[in-house]
């Protein structure tokens, strides 16, 4: 620190986002939405990531004399459930050697596999510093708590390296977005791709419309009867794949109100009644699809709301990119590509850190070689996806 940086006065753990001031917080989210106030408040009072839900909140800040100065969104856990980074094989060798895995501390956003900051301080601050004490703040909490591990999941690029640089254990992951080359319209973007998958969209999109009415929601056009519709396609879509619905029906109810800017609803319709519905968050260049689910079986209506759709409004608004959720090798041929996610990782026990960190190196060399192996399966005509 320089003499004229602001003197810290404190670091506390908090049990609640709503101990901590909005304004404040928020002026360190860097406009991301999930890590928004907003956000992290919905879930927490509408008792989805709640203590007894296995995610209690241990929110680290650190203040100054002006206030909130840097933060974190820390959740104490005692499973591995909703967070997209999968540690199951950690935790088997921690009960194979005669030791507790859980409780562990997971600085992330519940249920939410997206890229964004994770270690945040406030606009106008020195940023890599007060990272690194957020960071050393997490180990000593855990060490402090009687914590297996700390995992910082979906960090930035910078925030990983840092990470790294610190001493954390970095992994590599793989998702697919799709990116704006400056597209003036849906159409700009189909000339770039390879003349069979051209035609390939073109059918989808028209066949997936041919028995539906599809609108765009946002704001106060979003009513109850839309939520009620789209809780009820999660929740069945969630337990058709085998998994667990985390979100309350209360939840996206809230997240209409209080971040009504931010929440895009594709819905479509058969006649009056609503039969499929895609949701969306906006960031300050990024458009991140969430959930979706049908009550129908329409050709390609899947690919039309979370692929096609999300695209046409990236366009439209100018955003640089559409990240749409984790897996899913298909959103290649829609103009997604493959890019490399990252987490953070400190393990207390020695043996256990040393043989995970010699296993995550090996991983990111094969996740480096899926990606180009990927990578060759582009629709893109050559030389057109750079443009």
């Amino acid at each position: 620190m320089t003499q004229q940086d602001p003197k810290i006065t404190e670091a506390r753990v908090l049990g609640r986002i709503a101990d901590i001031d909005a304004t404040a917080w928020n002026a360190c989210a860097e406009g991301d939405p999930f890590v928004s106030h907003e956000f992290l408040l919905a879930l927490e009072e509408t008792g989805c990531a709640v203590a007894e839900k296995g995610w209690e909140p241990r929110h680290l800040v650190i203040e100054d004399e002006r206030g909130l100065l840097a933060a974190a969104p820390v959740y104490r856990k005692t499973h591995s459930y909703g967070e997209y980074v999968f540690d199951w094989a950690w935790a088997d060798a921690y009960r194979r050697v005669g030791l507790d895995y859980y409780p562990k501390l997971q600085c992330c956003v519940p249920f939410t596999p997206a890229t964004g900051p994770r270690l945040l301080v406030r606009e106008g601050t020195p940023k890599p510093e007060h990272q690194a004490m957020l960071a050393a703040g997490l180990v000593e909490l855990a060490r402090h708590e009687r914590a297996s591990s700390v995992h910082i999941t979906f960090p930035t690029a910078c925030e990983s390296l840092l990470g790294e640089d610190l001493g954390l254990i970095r992994r590599a992951g793989i998702q697919y977005h799709w990116h704006n080359r400056g597209y003036r319209t849906f159409d700009e973007f189909l000339v770039t791709l390879l003349a069979r998958k051209r035609r390939q969209l073109v059918r989808e999109r028209r066949e997936a419309s041919a028995s539906v009415t599809i609108e765009t929601l946002r704001g106060a056009d979003i009513r109850s009867e839309h939520w009620d519709a789209f809780h009820r396609f999660y929740v069945d879509t969630i337990s058709r794949k085998w998994g667990q619905a985390y979100l309350t029906r209360e939840f996206f109810e809230v997240l209409g109100t209080t971040m009504a800017d931010r929440v895009v609803l594709f819905v479509a319709r058969d006649g009056e009644r609503i039969v499929a519905a895609a949701l969306n968050l906006v960031g300050k260049d990024v458009l991140f699809g969430r959930y979706w689910g049908a009550s129908v079986e329409v050709p390609f209506l899947h690919f039309e709301l979370c692929y096609y759709r999300a695209i046409e409004f990236a366009i439209e608004r100018g955003l640089t990119r559409v990240e749409a959720g984790a897996q899913g090798e298909h959103k290649i041929a829609r103009g997604y590509e493959p890019v490399e996610t990252q987490s953070l990782h400190w393990v207390r026990e020695p043996r256990l850190a040393a043989a995970i960190q010699e296993f995550v190196a090996q991983e990111r060399l094969a996740v480096k070689a899926e990606i180009a192996a990927l990578a060759a399966q582009s629709p893109y005509a050559a030389g057109r996806c750079r443009g």
